[in-house]
């Protein structure tokens, strides 16, 4: 095992730090706390701390990363925690480097949340007190439609079983390395799982850059699905139209290259963590 150069914060420079994410996060989740404390449900922004594990005290903390030690407090984190988790580290690199490495498809038009109500009744669906834009018969109508052509397990596992044929691929659990690809936006606020998956190893303010596009991403995905949200404020993005397609793959573009840097950079975490643990 080798250990990195190890970078000393002097004692202002690491408080500054720390309440200058402090006070990011809060921004970021204050809405999500406010409507916790009154029991109230969100369709698009709860799936953040819901699906994700990471809760919003863990995001508000703050943590230097590996090979940062702070005057007055010592080095937060070991190189016992990275050898720890180095079958971690090394699992999250594979996959962010072969999602880097494959061309991206801006095709799919979100026709993964178009599957998740396929053949459903509404009150079936996941957002129930929702109604769908097209009704029932409409909904099934544009999946019949269109190819689907979903490449990310954590989507296609929620299709509706009459869906899961119509998908051109069959994603799982073990082979994510053989399907994801940059463009999909699941794979995008899939940065922010990786990002927090290897806290406290790597700087908490590029968890919660990651936190961010995630955060963005959602309302894309949510407005782009068949539910209609307009009374809380989201325009939908109509994905059966060809204007509506424009519209979400010029908007997918964006999150694609908002998404490739913060990739590269939690390659380059990995690559230094096993670095450290080799």
């Amino acid at each position: 095992m080798s250990v990195l150069e190890q970078v000393v914060l002097d004692e202002a420079t690491w408080r500054a730090r720390a309440a200058a994410h402090e006070a990011r996060v809060d921004r970021l989740v204050g809405d999500h706390l406010a409507r916790r404390r009154e029991g109230l449900k969100h369709p698009v922004h709860d799936f953040l701390f819901t699906y994700y594990s990471f809760r919003p005290a863990q995001l508000r903390r703050w943590w230097p990363g590996y090979g940062v030690a702070l005057a007055g407090a010592g080095a937060p984190v070991a190189l016992d925690d990275v050898v720890a988790r180095r079958d971690l580290i090394d699992g999250i690199h594979a996959l962010l480097v072969a999602t880097a490495a494959r061309a991206a498809n801006f095709g799919c038009f979100g026709m993964h949340e178009w599957a998740m109500v396929y053949r459903l009744g509404e009150s079936e669906t996941r957002h129930a007190a929702y109604p769908l834009r097209l009704g029932l018969a409409g909904t099934d109508e544009v999946v019949e439609s269109h190819r689907i052509a979903c490449s990310h397990f954590d989507a296609y596992r929620f299709f509706t079983e009459p869906a899961r044929p119509l998908n051109t691929i069959s994603p799982a659990a073990h082979d994510r390395p053989a399907f994801e690809q940059p463009a999909c936006l699941h794979a995008g606020m899939d940065l922010y799982k990786h990002a927090f998956r290897l806290s406290p190893l790597v700087p908490s303010e590029l968890v919660a850059d990651c936190f961010e596009l995630a955060r963005d991403i959602r309302v894309l995905d949510m407005r782009a699905a068949p539910y209609d949200l307009a009374g809380l404020g989201y325009e939908p993005v109509r994905i059966e139209t060809p204007a509506g397609k424009q519209q979400y793959a010029a908007a997918q573009r964006g999150f694609a290259e908002r998404g490739a840097p913060l990739r590269q950079r939690l390659v380059e975490e990995c690559e230094r963590l096993l670095a450290a643990a080799s």
